[in-house]
């Protein structure tokens, strides 16, 4: 199972989450109220099946904020706020690929790319 996620630290205040929310025109992951976390980061996620076509998500979250950076920035949110992870359930291998044109459109936004792996058991 492959889970992508495109986080955005915020201001902690849900006026700003909502107007992130708005702004970004995608539904964020419902925030636990009991994790201590509450609205201090802004969470869209997508959940791959390892058996379904591969989600694109570096380049269909860029699609997302790469527009809206300068409202972002209106709202006190920098790039160096906003991290795109990539979480990876395998069973027998770890083993990923990422095209160059993809890498070098991360590089060039100033983005970070967040991958952590385990083995499921």
């Amino acid at each position: 199972m492959k889970y992508y996620k495109l986080n955005i630290h915020t201001d902690k205040t849900i006026e700003t989450y909502n107007e992130i929310t708005n702004l970004l025109g995608v539904q964020p992951k419902p925030v636990e109220q009991d994790s201590g976390l509450t609205y201090s980061i802004w969470t869209f996620e997508v959940e791959e099946d390892n058996e379904g076509p591969y989600y694109h998500f570096i380049n269909r979250f860029l699609d997302i904020i790469e527009p809206r950076f300068e409202d972002l920035q209106k709202l006190g949110v920098e790039k160096s706020n906003i991290t795109f992870w990539m979480l990876y359930e395998y069973d027998q291998q770890c083993a990923m690929e990422f095209h160059p044109q993809e890498m070098k459109r991360l590089g060039d936004s100033g983005i970070v790319l967040c991958i952590d792996c385990w083995q499921a058991s």
